[in-house]
């Protein structure tokens, strides 16, 4: 097998249909049928990743997601049948690290998978110097002035290669491709709730940044 999979989705035909799919492309799969029965399934289980239907019965996937971010850095996807701009930016502010929507194609979720798993952060080694930031890619550690800040593994890594650039812009289109390893064809919601979200970790006042600063129409730079 390649990597384990939680998948968590209450229809019972897209569920066994998408299992029976992904084990195909080497996946060791687990299913829930419950945000609650994902939930207990959890508190023993590790997974490489969850694959997360928003719309659940009883706890729905918004607070499951935000539920398991508070608790780490367990890789999250959301999937969903809505493409409404709301739905899919309050999955990623809830703490997931990508969004896909129904239908599913199976090998394309699974590239999806594979590219989210396997950048752990960069070709770099050495610790970077941001400001107060000192970011530490050997151990997926960030410090500010001395203390550690908490980062997901996306967040670390969309750090990182803010930081490599030397306070030079890095263009969304690069930060796509670098950080989720495919393109978005026009679509940045994805990078810009990261965005709000890693300031909120680095900066003093995130609504008024410093360190992370926009570059209107093109994209990102981390202030060396």
């Amino acid at each position: 097998m390649d990597f384990s999979v939680l998948l968590v989705e209450d229809d019972e035909h897209i569920r066994q249909a998408l299992g029976l799919a992904l084990a195909d492309e080497g996946f060791a799969v687990t299913d829930a049928v419950s945000g609650e029965q994902a939930l207990d399934l959890l508190t023993t289980a590790r997974p490489d990743v969850v694959l997360l239907d928003l719309v659940l019965p009883g706890v729905d996937g918004l607070q499951v997601c935000r539920t398991l971010r508070a608790r780490g850095d367990l890789p999250i996807i959301i999937v969903t049948a809505r493409t409404d701009a709301a739905d899919v930016i309050a999955g990623l502010e809830a703490g997931a690290d990508d969004y896909v929507t129904k239908p599913l194609v199976a090998s394309v979720l699974a590239a999806r998978i594979r590219a989210l798993l396997r950048r752990r952060g960069g070709r770099h080694h050495e610790a970077l110097q941001a400001g107060p930031l000192r970011i530490s890619p050997d151990t997926g550690t960030v410090h500010r002035d001395g203390t550690e800040i908490h980062l997901t593994r996306t967040e670390f890594r969309l750090l990182v290669e803010l930081a490599s650039a030397g306070g030079r812009i890095v263009t969304r289109e690069q930060l796509l491709h670098r950080v989720w390893g495919y393109d978005y064809f026009g679509d940045t919601r994805l990078l810009d709730v990261h965005i709000r979200r890693l300031r909120r970790k680095v900066e003093t006042d995130p609504d008024d940044p410093t360190l992370l600063l926009t570059v209107r129409g093109t994209g990102y730079r981390l202030d060396p």
